[in-house]
């Protein structure tokens, strides 16, 4: 681990996420990403955000994913894993990857960041707090790479 508390393997995978956000922007979608890694740290595949293209109000990039990585990879996939998501999770997210039985979920831009770049609607209950006070709770490690996926927000 990093003295941040943060794995290169972490950065790796959160920089696939990134990288989503910013394909997702181009396709005209809104700029979110997520990557699924296995409990072991294994990057096993990356979803962007599609609400646009599909016209599906649930086309988050988390939502995306784990609809993905269960019809793919089965849902014992996901039993123990982490999401690194481009973005805070929303409350609707923050179900989906519990009900899946993520492990961790890892973030970067905070719901702060998300509103003062894109002005969206927000839930008041954050990705954190519903994780955390789970039961079980899930671990939720906030702000790796924050700079970089508020720079992919914008567009930059």
């Amino acid at each position: 681990m990093t003295s941040a508390g943060f794995s290169e393997r972490d950065r790796h995978a959160m920089r696939l996420a990134i990288e989503a956000s910013r394909s997702a922007l181009a396709a005209g979608n809104n700029p979110f990403g997520a990557t699924l890694a296995s409990a072991e740290g294994e990057v096993l595949m990356t979803a962007e955000n599609n609400q646009r293209t599909t016209a599906d109000c649930t086309g988050h990039a988390e939502m995306v994913l784990v609809r993905l990585a269960a019809e793919k990879l089965g849902p014992q996939a996901m039993r123990g894993a982490t999401i690194f998501a481009s973005g805070e999770p929303c409350a609707m997210c923050a179900g989906a990857m519990y009900w899946a039985g993520i492990g961790r979920v890892v973030f970067a831009a905070t719901n702060a960041d998300i509103r003062e770049v894109l002005g969206t609607p927000a839930l008041p209950a954050s990705c954190t707090y519903l994780l955390r006070n789970a039961h079980p709770a899930v671990r939720v490690d906030p702000e790796l790479l924050r700079e970089e996926a508020a720079a992919a927000l914008r567009g930059d």
